[in-house]
């Protein structure tokens, strides 16, 4: 099968660290399958600029065709790239993500589906994005499918949009099967908790706000690691929390899986691999209530949900050190390990796959 994925939230090399990779692994696992999958890349040069993302020039990368725009979608390259399409590559699916993505395949003429991320959101939402809110609403309703990275941004989009419940499905990140651990490897102590966190230090990240939750509390250990601006600001909030700075990523999961808790309270997510990568290291998970990868996270169950605000943030960790047994706390480890199972890279690409081609 051919498979045609049009967005900018593609690495254009293999080397390039600035860009996600969950797209790509999505593309790795469908070519493993033995499909045939072409990238295309639109690139809007000043939003590439503004985000000191690498700049590539208009060309073919393997399996990448990178498009440079300074005003987005002007001039012909489109027609050039359908003219070449139907002669040497006729794809049998395309699928869209992003905001430029969609548009651009909108603009191709030829059968499309969609996905949406939490850009697509802020775009059908937000007034400074009125002059694409129009182009971003023809794309949808020209889509055959309409797929949403998460249960949150499946929700959100059917209670803006109705119309297009009959055509909304979901597509999840999967983690690499070989990060997830069998069992939990140390019994929790909740006289002693070991709590993590991990982010860009980003507002929206409201790392500041994990770090006021614990600064009363005397018997527990965070860790947070990452770095960004405001750095100094964070380490000022509570001289007993440990910063390692930015680590490579086999590190940040042998510490997950030393640690009892990992909690995030970031909004604006899309998915957030690093909830899943946390789960399948056998923490205890907290995002924020009605963000990320709530609706996979069971309250209770499989982890735990909180307002990103100190107050909730301090009450939840209240109620796991004095409310709950050691048996309760490791069971929820366990069902997080389990739940990571069902969200393997494979599995993830091959259910986004068969719902692509299903009638």
């Amino acid at each position: 099968m051919k498979i045609l994925l049009i967005t900018d939230l593609y690495p254009v090399t293999k080397k390039e660290k600035t860009t996600p990779r969950t797209l790509y692994d999505f593309v790795d696992e469908w070519t493993k399958m033995g499909h045939t999958v072409k990238i295309i890349k639109p690139n809007f040069i000043l939003n590439s600029f503004i985000r000191k993302k690498p700049f590539y020039r208009t060309g073919w990368y393997e399996d990448v065709f990178n498009v440079n725009y300074w005003l987005p979608f002007l001039g012909n390259v489109k027609n050039k790239l359908k003219k070449y399409f139907e002669k040497e590559f006729q794809p049998d699916i395309v699928i869209a993500h992003m905001p430029s993505g969609i548009m651009f395949a909108d603009k191709l003429g030829i059968p499309f589906s969609v996905c949406i991320h939490c850009s697509d959101i802020t775009v059908l939402t937000n007034p400074i994005y009125s002059l694409f809110k129009k182009r971003m609403i023809r794309a949808l309703d020209n889509a055959d499918k309409v797929f949403c990275r998460s249960f949150v941004l499946k929700d959100r989009l059917q209670k803006q949009f109705p119309k297009y419940t009959n055509k909304v499905l979901t597509a999840f990140s999967g983690i690499d099967e070989k990060y997830i651990v069998q069992d939990i490897t140390h019994e929790i102590d909740t006289e002693q908790l070991n709590i993590i966190t991990c982010a860009n230090f980003k507002k929206r990240k409201n790392i500041d706000k994990v770090i006021m939750a614990f600064k009363y509390f005397d018997n527990i250990n965070l860790t947070v690691v990452g770095d960004g601006e405001g750095k100094s600001y964070l380490e000022s909030i509570d001289k007993r929390t440990t910063f390692t700075g930015r680590l490579e990523h086999d590190k940040v999961l042998e510490l997950m899986r030393q640690n009892d808790i990992f909690i995030l309270p970031s909004v604006d997510e899309t998915f957030g691999m690093v909830y899943l990568e946390a789960m399948a290291s056998g923490c205890i998970t907290i995002c924020a209530a009605g963000e990320a990868i709530d609706g996979i996270i069971k309250y209770g169950e499989n982890g735990f949900t909180v307002q990103p605000d100190v107050s909730d943030i301090s009450e939840i960790i209240c109620k796991i050190a004095l409310d709950m047994d050691r048996n309760s706390l490791n069971q929820i480890r366990r069902n997080a390990i389990c739940t990571a199972k069902k969200y393997t890279k494979k599995s993830c690409a091959e259910n986004y796959l068969n719902l692509l081609i299903s009638e």
